[in-house]
């Protein structure tokens, strides 16, 4: 994603842990790990039990919703927009809710540009992200195939991190 003559500041994640969910829960662990290795900085939120019903039944279950993700992304375009961090923020989302930040973003720092990159399949659910950045495009599916994670990570002293799922192997041919 970069261009010529740039050079990466830093790579950072923004995601909770589904804790109710034992597999996706070590999944995902794992997957953090391998990123922090590889030289990403995880900045994790959480999620909150949120109980609904339904009016017509009656019926009540415990949901989840994910909170604060999007707030710590948006403080981290802002910190290290103050900071002087970075030229060109390239955000991977589709979620609307970064607009403020962005706008936000860019009338405080008008010399710094912003980009959205939507994930695969969801370049229409970011219109509200694109109208608002300087560029956008959508992340192919090949893209990602040229950027995924080694077969295995290892950590300093070689311990195994993490081994990449076969269901998540590049595509051959």
């Amino acid at each position: 994603m970069l261009r010529r003559g740039e050079t990466l500041a830093a790579v950072k994640y923004f995601s909770a842990y589904a804790t109710w969910l034992p597999g996706p829960y070590a999944r995902h662990r794992r997957y953090v790990a391998a990123l922090e290795a590889a030289g990403a900085r995880p900045i994790m939120a959480h999620f909150k039990n949120k109980y609904r019903s339904c009016h017509r039944c009656g019926h009540s279950w415990k949901a989840h919703e994910e909170k604060e993700t999007d707030v710590r992304l948006a403080l981290a375009v802002l910190e290290d927009g103050y900071d002087d961090l970075y030229d060109r923020a390239i955000i991977v989302s589709a979620d609307s809710d970064l607009v403020p930040v962005i706008e936000q973003a860019r009338r405080r720092f008008v010399d710094k540009a912003y980009y959205v990159a939507a994930p695969p399949g969801q370049f229409s659910a970011a219109r509200g992200l694109t109208r608002t950045c300087h560029g956008y495009f959508e992340i192919s599916p090949a893209r990602i195939g040229k950027c995924l994670l080694p077969e295995r990570i290892t950590s300093d002293d070689g311990t195994a991190i993490a081994n990449r799922p076969p269901e998540y192997a590049p595509p051959t041919g």
